[in-house]
């Protein structure tokens, strides 16, 4: 309840004056919305990788292991990871729900945003 007050929801937490005085700016993503934060896609690619290091209950080969497989994820998929989740933001903005903001995804896949047409794409393949 207070958490949603007007005068309380216009405080800026901690965090974000922390980081505005160092140049930084904050920006909160939806909880439990994968599609919409690339750096959880690039943490999946890491898991992915680390699954495949022999397994070990040994701290440095644990802590080795985990550093080499974030080391892997290469920069064209952290940019491929951060345009795939513009163009879900762009879906959501257009007012598409998850199933067509992930039809949309991979149909425009070559595209930063998707295109104005996207309504009657969406309609004419009896996504809507």
């Amino acid at each position: 309840m207070l958490y949603n007050q007007p005068d309380f929801v216009a405080v800026e937490s901690n965090l974000e004056t922390v980081c505005k005085t160092r140049g930084f700016s904050v920006l909160f993503l939806p909880k439990f919305h994968c599609e919409l934060n690339f750096i959880e896609q690039c943490w999946g690619y890491a898991k992915c990788t680390y699954r495949h290091y022999p397994a070990s209950s040994k701290q440095a080969d644990l802590e080795r292991n985990i550093l080499s497989a974030l080391e892997s994820v290469p920069l064209d998929c952290m940019r491929r990871f951060s345009t795939r989740a513009c163009r879900f933001i762009d879906a959501y903005e257009k007012g598409l729900n998850g199933r067509q903001a992930a039809w949309a995804s991979k149909k425009y896949k070559g595209h930063r945003v998707l295109p104005e047409s996207i309504m009657r794409d969406l309609d004419s393949a009896h996504i809507m």
